[in-house]
């Protein structure tokens, strides 16, 4: 996938660090024709993680039935500014990307 394909932001409040990530991938179900009438392959994330301080603290399994440019939101308490987190994916053809952020 191409470069800068995630933009992830945390932000800690009160102790709760809020995750926001923006995905870029086309997430086509299999299901969809093109103009052609021909069906277009399956193409979709199929698992999400996001790591901090070797911890993992979200694992997502994904199918076809997520839009596409996926946007996840999640919290978590323990977190400290200036912590590192790591959000990757992996889909169904084996393409891959992560990228790092460090809460504010």
């Amino acid at each position: 996938m191409a470069s800068n394909s995630i933009k992830i932001r945390a932000k800690l409040q009160n102790d709760v660090t809020t995750v926001k990530a923006l995905m870029t991938h086309p997430m086509e179900t299999g299901s969809r024709k093109d103009s052609d009438g021909k069906m277009i392959p399956a193409h979709f994330i199929q698992e999400v993680t996001c790591e901090s301080g070797g911890k993992t603290l979200l694992t997502a399994y994904w199918s076809g039935g997520v839009s596409k440019n996926p946007y996840l939101s999640f919290k978590f308490r323990g977190g400290s500014v200036g912590d590192k987190l790591k959000l990757a994916w992996v889909d169904n053809k084996g393409e891959s990307a992560s990228e790092e952020a460090e809460i504010s």
